[in-house]
């Protein structure tokens, strides 16, 4: 079992160039089936999911293989249409495959996927949409069985802009006659890469970005080569790790504009914040203040994934900050780890109330899920004494080596083996 020692007390400097989107390349890997050829996909992040996506294209008949940050993937010899459990099992995004394999073959058998345990996220939508463009769905004892002899175009009306439902109902229409229209669809960016990317494959989608996209289904389509843009949430979770430690950083590579509410909730707080055309610079003193009420929201609210790491960052403010969970019912689960710390963090429901210490010291935590362990990692640089990290597979879903990001700043913070 390996665990992380975090050395708290050190202040944070330096320039940090942030990894790949998580969040945007596995529904990119997912489109690369809805053709029949190679893509490229430069600055790909070397995550656990990204294994688990390589994985399931794998075993669906793919190929693929790495050239540096480059990930090769073949789809032109696919043949399967099922995903098994074990696979589907490994995280939440892999629903994506869904609305992929349909467009590609006609028929799909998946299983419920898995992921963090962060409450209810019902996949109703997806399937709605699906449905809604010709597809006939089975679900029976966790499996889902869909067919589609053809998928036809149709107007689809999200109760909820969910990102996931949106990429799936995208992928569909890819392969459905005529032109499809996405209402109420989610806004966040990496809507519009996956837009990119298959626009680049000669599709054709338009309106990312808006509530409003739609796609021309059934074009014919060729491989593709994209860049992979920085990860919005990983740069958030660093500049968050300044603000509560003190420091002076720069994080490049990234669009500053995607960042504008958690850079504005640390500004808010004390933090000195400018931002470049791709870089974000911010200076802390390490002593910050309460801030009003953080509601977690759809983009281009506050994003629910970047709610952990900011509370970890007021654990030491002074005065309290109450935090709304608008998305996730169970993102609170890593508050009981910070209470081994020393934090104050009470829990109602979906609001939390951080009332900021003097000080923290480090204890043993556990990761709770992927964006919990991050916030427990930020907790342990701002603690007095050593804080031991366990259960690190959670991080690696989405860090692609979050000590050694950090050791580049100044932390003291190690990864090892034990027994």
């Amino acid at each position: 079992m390996q665990e992380l020692f975090v050395e708290g007390g050190k202040r944070l400097c330096g320039e940090l160039t942030i990894q790949g989107s998580k969040n945007g390349v596995l529904p990119i890997l997912a489109a690369t089936i809805v053709c029949a050829g190679e893509c490229r996909l430069g600055n790909c992040p070397r995550l656990r999911d990204v294994d688990a996506s390589i994985a399931i294209l794998r075993h669906l008949g793919c190929c693929t293989r790495w050239e540096g940050d480059t990930l090769i993937v073949d789809t032109t010899h696919m043949d399967g249409t099922e995903v098994p459990d074990a696979l589907m099992s490994e995280m939440r995004s892999s629903v994506i495959f869904l609305g992929a394999i349909l467009a590609r073959q006609g028929e799909a058998v998946l299983s419920y996927p898995g992921g963090c345990e962060l409450g209810p996220r019902p996949i109703d939508m997806h399937l709605s949409a699906l449905r809604a463009l010709g597809a006939e769905i089975a679900e029976r004892s966790g499996t889902l069985r869909c067919q589609a002899k053809v998928l036809t175009a149709a107007e689809l009306v999200l109760p909820l802009p969910s990102v996931g439902a949106t990429e799936n109902a995208i992928l569909a229409a890819c392969g459905a006659d005529g032109t499809t229209v996405i209402y109420n669809a989610a806004r966040e960016p990496e809507i519009g890469e996956l837009q990119d990317f298959l626009n680049a494959m000669g599709a054709q989608v338009r309106g990312a970005g808006s509530s409003i996209v739609t796609v021309s289904g059934k074009r014919p389509l060729h491989g593709g080569t994209h860049r992979v843009v920085a990860d919005r949430i990983v740069a958030a979770t660093y500049l968050c790790a300044a603000a509560g430690c003190g420091g002076d950083v720069r994080i490049t590579g990234v669009d500053y504009r995607q960042l504008a509410t958690v850079t504005g909730a640390l500004a808010e707080a004390g933090c000195a914040v400018e931002s470049e055309e791709c870089a974000v610079h911010l200076r802390s003193e390490g002593r910050l203040r309460s801030i009003r009420p953080v509601r977690t929201a759809p983009y281009p609210g506050f994003p629910t994934d970047a709610q952990p790491a900011l509370m970890a960052a007021l654990l030491r403010a002074a005065g309290s900050t109450v935090f709304v969970e608008n998305i996730f019912e169970n993102r609170y689960r890593h508050a009981g780890e910070l209470a081994r710390l020393g934090a104050d963090v009470r829990i109602a429901g979906r609001v939390a109330v951080v009332s900021g210490v003097d000080a923290l010291h480090g204890a043993s935590v556990r990761c709770t899920d992927l964006r919990g362990g991050a916030a427990l990692v930020l907790a342990g640089l701002q603690a007095e004494g050593t804080t031991r990290v366990s259960l690190l597979a959670h991080i690696d879903r989405g860090y692609v080596s979050i000590e050694r990001d950090l050791t580049l700043l100044g932390a003291q913070i190690e990864r090892k083996e034990q027994p």
